[in-house]
């Protein structure tokens, strides 16, 4: 069977449970190569969706295909060309990260054990601690060996449910060089995450909140589509005019970035009359700025929102 280019293609998706609907009629497209950012809220629906794709999950609404394959109906062959990194991947700490890999190779009875596994180290720079224990490994070369486990089968798809959490900058910065090794090679990543800088290192991106897609495409299309002007406000007393400009017409957020304020609304010319005052003290330094990608991401928040405000559970 030839690799399709669109790799996952799944429309509708709706899983409840109870009488809570956790994922509610997603659609999404991920082309072969791509490394496809899947963002959101604790609790808006991202693991229970990353679990239908993979067979783990079945859906009570939607159809679609992940590498070819009937989501509903092969969910058995899909597994076989997946790998799936968890949130909280387990090693066992009083064996070696070679017999970790070697153990979880002898599990799903693969061929050729001894090779994967020392491809596997080489492939992730572990080759040297291969006999290193488990439980002195620091959070981010235990997440390396995570990756190593779930490259052992060979996978055409990789699917990581917030992989980088907890991990210092340094390391998550050289886990995602080796995903764009991965990528340039022809395998495609699915990724969650809550960093914006990860984010923007994806292909594509897609935003869910409360069970719905509320925006995708490219980290430029997701910023122009969402249509927002930005400014920021530096100088004396930030918090007070937060305070001053939250309900002003036109003004949709305001957000502390560091040691400054951002101000954002989808109407340019009516947040610009709204900080009229404040460009006029002195003292306070207003200037219009890119919007990025987290104002983009709250406003999206904002307005996405249920009445309720209550996060749904299964995330």
């Amino acid at each position: 069977m030839s690799e399709p280019a669109i790799v996952i293609d799944v429309e509708g998706l709706t899983k409840r449970f109870g009488g809570k609907t956790v994922v509610d009629r997603f659609s999404m497209q991920v082309r072969r190569g791509q490394i496809y950012g899947f963002l959101g809220p604790n609790g808006s629906g991202k693991t229970t969706t990353i679990r239908m794709l993979c067979g783990l999950l079945t859906p009570d609404a939607g159809r679609g295909t992940c590498l070819g394959f009937d989501i509903l109906t092969q969910s058995a062959q899909i597994k076989r060309q997946v790998g799936y990194m968890t949130q909280r991947f387990s090693l066992y700490e009083d064996l070696s990260i070679a017999e970790n890999l070697d153990f979880i190779a002898r599990v799903y009875g693969m061929d050729g054990r001894r090779r994967r596994v020392d491809e596997a180290l080489e492939r992730l720079g572990l080759a040297s601690r291969r006999g290193q224990l488990a439980g002195t490994l620091s959070g981010g070369w235990k997440q390396r060996v995570a990756l190593a486990a779930c490259l052992l089968h060979e996978p055409k798809l990789l699917l990581l449910d917030e992989p980088t959490a907890g991990v210092d900058p340094s390391a998550r910065r050289e886990f995602w060089e080796h995903l764009h090794e991965l990528a340039a090679g022809g395998m495609t990543v699915l990724v969650s995450t809550h960093y914006m800088d990860e984010a923007e290192r994806c292909h594509a991106l897609a935003y869910i909140a409360y069970g719905k897609l509320l925006t995708h495409g490219t980290v430029d299309e997701v910023v122009r589509g969402a249509g927002l002007a930005t400014w920021s406000v530096e100088g004396e007393g930030l918090v007070a005019l937060a305070g001053e400009l939250r309900g002003r017409p036109g003004v949709d957020m305001v957000v502390p970035f560091g040691a400054a304020l951002h101000v954002s609304g989808p109407d340019a010319g009516l947040l610009e009359s709204s900080l009229a005052a404040a460009r006029s003290r002195p003292g306070l330094r207003v200037e219009r700025v890119p919007t990025g990608l987290e104002d983009v991401f709250i406003h999206l928040m904002k307005e996405g929102e249920p009445v309720s405000a209550t996060p749904a559970p299964g995330s």
